[in-house]
């Protein structure tokens, strides 16, 4: 399953460059596929679904930070366990139950946006 960001968060950046993925943004911020990805341009997601990788989408959220669940990996294919949980000082990074996704899942994800 992918990590959330709780409302508890104190938007203290611990987390953003930890995130090998470019999951995690600043509040208020626009966000892509792209972004540190090798994704680019017309794209087809593991979902079937046709889009445009480079789209700038509105902010998940305009108080703390937030991570994009479309490119949330819980870190695997690069570490044991999510990197935004291990470095978070007020524990806000936890499972999202919303969106549940196997092991192999993830790493199909991990390569879908890396292309390794």
């Amino acid at each position: 399953m992918a990590i959330k960001i709780t409302e508890d968060c104190i938007n203290c950046d611990a987390c953003i460059s930890e995130c090998p993925n470019h999951a995690i943004y600043e509040p208020d911020e626009e966000w892509s596929l792209s972004d540190d990805t090798t994704l680019s341009g017309n794209v087809t997601t593991l979902a079937g679904v046709d889009m445009d990788a480079d789209e700038k989408h509105a902010p998940k959220s305009d108080e703390f930070y937030f991570i994009v669940t479309e490119k949330c990996t819980e870190c695997k294919g690069f570490h044991d366990e999510p990197q935004c949980a291990s470095v978070c000082p007020v524990d806000c990074c936890v499972s999202d139950d919303a969106h549940v996704e196997s092991e192999k899942d993830l790493m199909a994800k991990k390569v879908w946006l890396h292309g390794k």
